[in-house]
Order: structure tokens, then sequence, then C-alpha cells
């Protein structure tokens, strides 16, 4: 059993705390820290049966944790990352790993050094729907990939005051990527392999605070693929994924991204093209990807392996948005580092 300490309480690290705790036969919250000590925290904390610290650094001297689990601000990272890993720690940190790419690399580099490991929140990998189109592309089921389209939208621009770190510029530069658009990049990468070339669009149509509210983008990919992908954080929840192969096609979607999906496929025999076959429906069990990725940086920490690599996808992850960034400001197509 791994030890975690959690450091931030707010409504997704709570979220993480409630996958495991009493759940899981590989990963437990032995402690936690937060900025703030809100009521709230300590008897959530207090319900859960761990003990609140007042600070990271107390819970990193603490040798009962194996690991920690960062549910912070963006910013704090790169510093949190280093400490814990200075400690001997190990790392799960919420998505994505950094803002930039020095940033992403300067993380990598000091948990290998100090022989850690550095697990990075991408948990749909963990959604059997979406291994099952991998599948389907390996085996070659979907044919050549094509193309994919994604979105990933809601109201998030509604739910936070204008105060809130989530909506300052500094923590979420293109509107929705790093609080949503990072995972369909990531589900991207899991299927298309590491992007080429992005050319990006990002304003502010609605409120008149904080970051942008509806960003979209077009990749190309080093594999030859393409894809489309949007997010706009002031409309109703709604996100999408549909792979494009040439013999035919795979989609996930709902309003709910947090249950298990549903996948819908359409398969056809290019012989034939006037037929007009009719999509497949496949579910699948229950599965808390929140869990899965825990269980699996757990069976990592265990293992002692990284998860995080130098120029892997949580790595190009981070290059990507600095491209996605860079196109969106110039206006012109920005190849990916």
């Amino acid at each position: 059993m791994i030890n975690a300490g959690i450091i931030g309480l707010g409504r997704w690290g709570q979220n993480l705390v409630n996958s495991i705790q009493g759940k899981s036969e590989k990963i437990r919250v032995v402690a936690g820290a937060t900025r703030t000590r809100a009521p709230e925290a300590v008897e959530y904390a207090k319900k859960q049966g761990f003990p609140l610290v007042d600070s990271a650094a107390i819970l990193l001297a603490d040798p009962k944790v194996d690991a920690v689990i960062l549910a912070t601000p963006h910013s704090q990272r790169v510093e949190l990352i280093s400490a814990a890993a200075k400690a001997g720690k190990h790392v799960f940190t919420e998505k994505p790993l950094t803002l930039t790419s020095s940033e992403a690399a300067a993380c990598l580099k000091v948990c290998a050094d100090n022989k850690v490991t550095l697990g990075v929140g991408y948990n749909w990998r963990f959604q059997p729907a979406l291994q099952e189109i991998k599948r389907m592309l390996e085996d070659g089921r979907l044919g050549i990939l094509q193309h994919i389209e994604g979105n990933f939208c809601g109201p998030s621009v509604y739910r936070y005051g204008p105060e809130h770190w989530r909506l300052q510029r500094n923590e979420g530069p293109a509107g929705g990527m790093t609080g949503r658009g990072v995972h369909v990049v990531d589900a991207m990468l899991y299927l298309a392999g590491h992007i080429d070339n992005v050319y990006a669009q990002s304003y502010r149509r609605t409120l008149d605070y904080g970051t942008d509210d509806t960003t979209s983008m077009l990749f190309k990919f080093k594999s030859g693929a393409t894809a489309y992908l949007g997010t706009v954080i002031a409309t109703a929840e709604t996100w999408r994924l549909q792979v494009c192969g040439s013999r035919g096609w795979a989609e996930v979607g709902d309003v709910q991204h947090l249950t298990t999906w549903t996948l819908r496929t359409c398969f056809f025999d290019p012989a034939n093209p006037y037929v007009h076959p009719q999509p497949q429906t496949l579910s699948f069990p229950d599965t808390s990807t929140e869990r899965a990725e825990l269980e699996n940086f757990a069976d990592a920490v265990r293992e002692k392996r990284p998860l995080g690599l130098a120029g892997g996808d949580e790595e190009h992850n981070v290059t990507a948005l600095e491209a996605i960034l860079e196109s969106a400001a110039k206006g012109v197509t920005v190849k990916v580092a």
C-alpha cells in the first residue's frame, strides 16, 4: 500500500481522495496540506481519516508519506514537484504537468535525478472506450488513421468568480485548454502520436474578465493525420471525440465526462461505398478513471519505474500548449518542438 499525502483539497482534490480512500488496495491518503485550512477542508480531512497540516513542507517531511498528490494551481507545481522529489517523495500531479516546456523539462529531470516516479493526471487514457479505439487502430479495424475531431466545453466561467485562480490568464492561458482541452490533446497523442504543427485562435467573447472563453485549433501530426479541437468555457456542458479511419469511424461523447463512456462505431466496405451501414454501440463496465490512474501510479512506484519521461507525451502536451499560445497570439501556424 502506497501512503500518499495530498496537497490541495478543493473540489478536484477531494474527488481524487474520494476515488481511492477505502476503495483501493494499492494507494491511500494518510495526510493533507492546504494553503488556507478552510473549515470545509478541515472537516473533510477529518471525515476521510487523515490529518491536515499547515504547509507542504511539513507534509514532505513526514516519513509516513511515500508519495504526494498535487491538486494545486498550475503555477505552484514546479516548486512543489522539485521539493517533493528532493525529499524523496514520488509525485502524482494534476494536468498539465506545467505551463512551459522549460518547466516541464526541469520537473522531469529533478524526478529522474532523485529516482522518484512522476505521474500526470490524464485520466481519459483509462477509459475502456478510448482504449478500445486504440486497439481498433492497432489491429486495423479502423484502417489508416486520417482525422480526429474533438471538443470539451462547459460553463466554467459561470462556476468561478472573477478572482478564482482558474480564470486568471497566468493560470489558464488559451481559455479552457488547461482545464479541459489538454485532456483532448492527450487523447489525440495517445491515438495519433506527436503533433508536428498547430494553427490556433483564442478569444474572449462572453465575459469581460479573466481568460479567453472560446479557443479552437487545427493540428497536423507527424504521422500525417490531422485533427480539430475546440473548447468553449461559456456554454452548456458537452464533449466529443470522433476518430476517422480509412475503414470507418469511432466516436465517444456526452454531457458528463466522468462517467464510463459508451462507444459508437461505424465500419464500411470500400468495395461497396454506396451501402450505408448503421452505427453500432458498445458499452463497458463502470470504471473510475481517477482510481485507475492513481493505482497505475502506485504500481509504477512499487515497480520503481518512471511514468513521465523526457520527450514523452506529458512533456509534448506542454510543448503543444506553448505552440497553441504562440499561434493564437501571432495568427500563424507554429511548429511544435
